[in-house]
C-alpha cells in the first residue's frame, strides 16, 4: 500500500515537473491568475438622449458583449411622436429606433441574436414583415412576434432584442 502512494506520487511529482519544463500552461486557481475585472453594466443611451435620474428604464444595456435594446415604439426621435403615414412608415421608424441603440453601443443590426415584435394589429403581420426583410436581409436573427392589446404611445409595434458587440468597452 506504501509503494502504490509513494509511486502515485512520485508520478504526480514529474508529472507536474515535466509539464512545467516543457512549458505547458497550467490551470491555476482563479486567485493565481492574473485579475481581469468582470464585466459591468453600462447604460447606452441613443445620439442625443440625456438619461434622467426619474427615467423607469434605459434605452440599452451593454453588458459585457451582450447589448440589450428595450422595447422600441415607432415615435419619432426629434418630435416624440408616432412617425406619420401608414403601419410601414411606423415599422420603418421603430427599427431606425432600434438601429440607433445598436449603433451607440457600437454594435449594428447585423450582430442582432433575437428579437421580439410586438403588434397592436396582428394582421399588420406581411406588412411588418416586408420591412423588417430591409433590416434584416441576411441570416436574420430569431424572433417572437407577439400580438397585445395596446402599446404605450399609442404606437402600433414594438421591438426589442438583443445584440452582441465585437469587444467590451
Amino acid at each position: 500500500m506504501k509503494t502504490r502512494q509513494a509511486d502515485r506520487r512520485s508520478f504526480l511529482r514529474r508529472g507536474l515537473g515535466g509539464a512545467a519544463a516543457a512549458g505547458a500552461a497550467l490551470a491555476l486557481p482563479g486567485s493565481a491568475r492574473g485579475k481581469k475585472m468582470p464585466p459591468q453594466k453600462k447604460v447606452v443611451t441613443r445620439p442625443g438622449e440625456q438619461p434622467s435620474p426619474t427615467a423607469l428604464f434605459s434605452s440599452g444595456i451593454q453588458f459585457g458583449r451582450l447589448i440589450f435594446v428595450a422595447g422600441q415604439g415607432a415615435h419619432d426621435p426629434q418630435t416624440h411622436q408616432v412617425a406619420e403615414g401608414p403601419f410601414p412608415n411606423q415599422v420603418r421608424q421603430c427599427l431606425e429606433n432600434v438601429k440607433a441603440v445598436l449603433e451607440a453601443a457600437g454594435s449594428s443590426i447585423d450582430k442582432v441574436l433575437k428579437v421580439t415584435v410586438f403588434l397592436t394589429d396582428i394582421s399588420n403581420f406581411q406588412a411588418m414583415n416586408e420591412v423588417y426583410h430591409t433590416f434584416f436581409t441576411k441570416d436574420p436573427p430569431v424572433r417572437t412576434t407577439v400580438a397585445v392589446k395596446d402599446l404605450p404611445g399609442n404606437s402600433p409595434i414594438e421591438i426589442d432584442c438583443f445584440a452582441y458587440v465585437d469587444r467590451e468597452e
